[in-house]
């Protein structure tokens, strides 16, 4: 059943420029669309002579750009029989085209006619023919399920009376469908009408919504099966069901135009900007991204890994942003953080945006809020736009303005609130959305201005302490955490900066770890590589807190021990059976899906939450926590119980399965294989163990000593690919992988081994570009590409440095740090043909990398 249409169009009143552009502008962000229309009429204008009605030029160019476009789909239903349609219009083969009203489409009848149907359509035929033959300026068209009487050449008479005589006569026949329209009768043995062509069409191409337009009253059949966020356009006068109304033929050639450009504009993405210039703000749980130009693009409430306020980052503007820049908004004079803080500042001329993200309501437990203060000051007058969109922007909300006070967003599963005292407030529509406008001459303030976005809280009073002695209280805790760091010489604020970036990565309250701050932004622009990566990963978690503990903070990885102790706890003695990546409170995360309302970063889709890298099997998490409980015990000088515990069981658990084939580090959504690095890490743990056993004291099992040679003996035999002339990523393959560097920065390998030094050599040639290293170049089961990975360039500058070639160790270092946007953060991934940084950001896999090989080229262990 559908649903009504909304009335008010009368039979004459053409909608405004404005009502139409803003119907198209919410039609075109519909995940799956199809536009449809009419032909004689519609795309070309009625003509005296139906063989000479031609479809205006522009109507098929849109037509053609549409039906390209990914996710849209193009039909022409028309009365026309199908073949005279598809040689009149010319209309290219990706454009469906649908004749005799929905009796025949171009990939083949509706049901084909019984041999009762074609007697009654020949007999049908003659009839009809007979009337045409008694009024002058008559004429027939036959078609494959009917005919239909054309009176547009006759005299108004006759032209009525030949009609009369359809209706009165074969009209009235058994098994006969009747379909006026304009100067025309059309008779069909096959019951159907253009409303059941749109319904078959919506269906066999899956789409969202349905954009129909036609000017005749064989049209409004299907304008009355439109529903939902479908649009109807009639075209000219006339009472109709259509919502939208233009004048003629013309105009929807410009009406497709203007779509084209809304639809292309958001399924390329609106607005994108570089993915390594955004930067990110942290409260020690929560994170935000701002671009270069202050516009707060991403941020999630009330959890790093729940839904959005903002994704403008992979929606455009429409996705939610909360933006401050001046009203004769020029480019930026630059943007920086306060040193040792998470604190941005962002400057125009006569302008600067402060922006920081407040910790003192999380100190004081109240773990639910997020506060984002935005503190804007200078003399020129400045334009705010604030615009949430909770949930990616599929809860419909309201700006409702408060007093004096602020803004309340009225909708969403969480209460948020602006505070904005003095601020004066122009609430506007988005589609089903508000959004609020304000423009303040700072002159006029005394020169400042204070914002506070709170996300779970709905307070708008004025807090105590004041805003001025949160932020101090706020930067002194990033500030005595970054001062109390012990950090190289070499490049000394970027390793800094890549601390706090970690850090900032924590969930403090319960010792997760992200692996970076965003989801599905891609490894290949327009590709479907885009994954979800707020999540904590067991191995890249203990990478992150060993490079923490390299530079003296072990908070980190304490915490993280105990997180990682309810996961192993909820195992129930069974260890082996940890997966690789949990959510933020160690439970595993939802099932993977897709949010298809937004179009991605740059037209990237799918956009996806949640990982099904979780359900895999990875048996090298272990050798990474082995590593950083060994780091934590040489720093603090004791092994706990727990970490004895830990161990113990890693080592168990690795006994069991290390034999086993697994999907690897990259996560190949592919059969598993005997992975080299899996097996290295699987003897780094047990090798690990002993070390720690030796030095601290540590039981371990009698059997612990031969695994580990029995599974070194193992790998060093089975990886080596002697065809290749290195160990290649899997036994038995030969593809290389950078992951197999491993097999000498464990210490499996000596620095000075024949076959480590091939393996560095080939890895070297065979996957590093310029200032990056791919993880590999197989075939992975996915289609598209990726860019190359900074943590995989971090690991041969390591290598490099293993094997005494130091120079190529600093400029690969130093190619590294230029792939850093503005402010310090580096992406997963970069391009090295296009420059620009690929996937989620920022990464904690490429700062630990810096801070490794920084480590490394200081002259300090990295604890390998």
């Amino acid at each position: 059943m559908t649903a009504p249409r909304p009335e008010g169009l009368g039979p004459d009143r053409l909608s405004s420029s404005d009502e139409l552009r803003s119907a198209l502008t919410r039609l075109a962000r519909v995940p799956q669309l199809l536009v449809a229309c009419d032909y004689d009429g519609t795309l070309a204008p009625i003509v005296t002579d139906p063989s000479q009605a031609k479809p205006i030029p522009e109507s098929v160019t849109a037509l053609r750009t549409l039906a390209n476009l990914p996710q849209t789909k193009v039909a022409v239903i028309s009365g026309r029989a199908l073949r005279d349609l598809a040689a009149l219009s010319r209309l290219p083969s990706e454009i469906h085209l649908v004749g005799s009203h929905g009796s025949e489409f171009d990939v083949g009848f509706t049901r084909a006619l019984s041999s009762e149907d074609q007697r009654r359509r020949d007999k049908l035929v003659a009839e009809l023919t007979a009337i045409a033959e008694r009024y002058e300026g008559t004429r027939v068209e036959p078609k494959p399920a009917g005919a239909a009487l054309h009176t547009r050449e006759a005299v108004e008479a006759d032209g009525r009376a030949a009609i009369d005589a359809v209706l009165d006569g074969p009209s009235t026949w058994e098994g006969i469908q009747t379909t006026e329209g304009k100067a025309v009768v059309d008779l069909s043995v096959v019951a159907t009408h253009k409303g059941d062509a749109l319904d078959k069409l919506r269906h066999q191409l899956g789409v969202s919504a349905v954009l129909f337009i036609g000017d005749d009253v064989t049209d409004e059949n299907a304008f009355a099966h439109l529903h939902g966020p479908d649009i109807g356009v009639r075209v000219g006068s006339g009472p109709t069901q259509a919502n939208e109304r233009i004048g003629d033929p013309e105009e929807v050639a410009k009406l497709l135009a203007r779509l084209v450009d809304t639809r292309r504009s958001w399924l390329q993405g609106e607005s994108t900007q570089l993915i390594e210039r955004h930067t990110m703000l942290g409260d020690g749980a929560n994170h935000a991204l701002l671009t270069p130009d202050a516009r707060l693009t991403w941020m999630c409430h009330p959890r790093p890994d729940s839904g959005s306020i903002f994704a403008h980052l992979l929606g455009g503007e429409h996705a939610g942003h909360f933006t401050v820049q001046p009203v004769n908004a020029g480019i930026p004079l630059g943007q920086r953080y306060v040193a040792g803080t998470l604190t941005v500042e962002t400057r125009w001329p006569g302008l600067t945006v402060t922006d920081w993200m407040d910790s003192t309501p999380r100190r004081r437990g109240d773990l639910n809020s997020t506060v984002l203060v935005r503190q804007i000051t200078g003399e020129v007058p400045v334009e705010i736009t604030f615009a949430p969109r909770p949930e990616f922007g599929q809860l419909p909300v309201q700006l409702q303005p408060i007093e004096d006070d602020g803004l309340k967003v009225l909708g969403a599963n969480e209460p948020i609130s602006l505070r904005s005292p003095g601020v004066e407030w122009r609430i506007d529509q988005d589609g089903h959305h508000s959004l609020a406008h304000a423009e303040v001459n700072l002159n006029q303030v005394g020169g400042s201005l204070t914002l506070e976005l709170r996300a779970g809280v709905e307070d708008l009073s004025e807090w105590k302490p004041p805003v001025k002695v949160r932020r101090r209280t706020t930067e002194a805790g990033w500030r005595n955490w970054s001062e109390s760091l012990k950090v190289p010489s070499i490049e000394p604020e970027s390793v800094s900066r890549s601390a706090l970036t970690l850090r900032a990565l924590c969930y403090q309250p319960t010792g997760a770890i992200l692996a970076a701050g965003t989801t599905s932004l891609p490894e290949e622009l327009g590709g479907v590589r885009n994954w979800d990566y707020r999540f904590c990963w067991i191995r890249d978690a203990a990478m992150t807190a060993q490079a923490l503990v390299d530079l003296g903070s072990l908070q980190e990885a304490e915490s993280y021990f105990e997180y990682v102790a309810g996961i192993i706890e909820r195992t129930v003695g069974h260890p082996e059976r940890l997966a690789p990546l949990y959510d933020i409170e160690g439970q595993p995360p939802s099932t993977e899906a897709i949010i298809d309302t937004l179009p991605g970063y740059a037209g990237s889709r799918p956009v996806r939450i949640n990982n099904a890298a979780s359900s895999q099997v990875q048996l090298d998490v272990f050798g990474p926590v082995a590593m950083l409980i060994e780091a934590v015990a040489q720093r603090r000088g004791h092994l706990t119980d727990f970490e004895q515990k830990v161990m113990t069981s890693m080592v168990e658990a690795v006994e069991k399965r290390w034999h086993e084939p697994d999907h690897g580090i990259w996560e190949a959504r592919q059969a598993p294989r005997h992975h080299v690095y899996s097996k290295v890490m699987c003897w780094t743990t047990v090798d690990r163990a002993l070390k720690v056993a030796e030095q601290f004291g540590m039981e371990y099992g009698p059997t612990w000593p031969e695994l580990r040679d029995s599974i070194a003996k193992n790998v060093l035999e089975l990886g080596w690919n002697e065809e290749v002339g290195a160990y290649t990523a899997a036994y038995g393959h030969d593809d290389l992988d950078a992951a197999s560097l491993w097999v000498g920065l464990s210490g499996l390998l000596a620095p000075d081994d024949p076959r480590y030094l091939k393996t560095v050599l080939k890895i070297e040639a065979g996957l590093r570009s310029g200032p990056t290293v791919y993880r590999y170049h197989r075939d992975d089961g996915l289609p598209g590409t990726e860019g190359g990975f900074i943590l995989c360039a971090a690991w041969m500058a390591e290598a490099y440095m293993q094997v005494g070639r130091r120079t190529d160790a600093e400029e690969l270092f130093d190619q590294i740090l230029a792939c850093a946007g503005p402010t310090g953060l580096l992406p997963e991934q970069w391009d090295p043909i296009a420059e620009r940084g690929l996937g989620n950001h920022p990464q904690a896999y490429s700062h630990l990398g810096l801070i490794r090989v920084a480590n490394l080229l200081n002259g300090q262990n990295g604890h390998a």
